[in-house]
């Protein structure tokens, strides 16, 4: 197993799996994932204090490579309701296919082409997309209590518009002239 441990003046390069050189078969690689890695990243943080490890495993066949990145541990949240920090624990898994082709593609998300002159790939930007992926929508402390977000629900404002909603009588007119011709 191979351990890495960026810095933070490191850039992407600290990111790539050396695959050229490799027998075929199965390589496992970890890197810590931490503030200066998504400092790299030109991109509002949704969180801070980011502790996390990205286990890679590599299976080298003649033709193509698997990758297998699991991304685990924790990052700290800002709960929407209460506004106070919260540790939210991170574990997602993908599995992306690497191919040997013209040029590089990752049109599709399941298989990338790089270049067949290409002696490493580069996990960064997809340790990244797992970890986004990781990270809710609605951030929501454990300490929130089941009645508040009932409470929160019941006056939150679309239920207000959803009540009110009334359709102009002018649109209405035009709806009918339209309609009419």
């Amino acid at each position: 197993m191979h351990i890495f441990a960026p810095s933070i003046m490191d850039n992407f390069r600290d990111y790539e799996v050396a695959f050229s050189g490799l027998k075929t078969g199965k390589h496992t690689f970890q890197f810590e994932i931490d503030k200066a890695f998504f400092d790299l990243f030109d991109t509002e943080k949704e969180f801070t204090n980011p502790k996390i490890v990205a286990d890679v495993l590599l299976d080298k066949h003649s033709t193509f490579l698997e990758f297998w990145i699991k991304t685990s541990g924790t990052v700290e949240l800002i709960c929407d309701i209460t506004n106070e920090a919260f540790d939210y624990p991170i574990e997602n898994e993908i599995k992306v296919l690497v191919k040997f082709g013209e040029e590089y593609d990752d049109s599709d998300e399941d298989v990338i082409t790089i270049p067949t002159s290409d002696h490493a790939f580069n996990v960064a930007q997809l340790i990244y997309e797992d970890v986004m992926l990781s990270i809710p929508m609605k951030k929501i402390s454990p300490n929130v209590k089941e009645e508040d977000l009932e409470i929160l629900e019941k006056f939150s404002p679309k239920k207000i518009e959803e009540t009110e909603e009334e359709v102009d009588p002018r649109w209405e007119a035009l709806k009918k002239l339209k309609d009419n011709n």
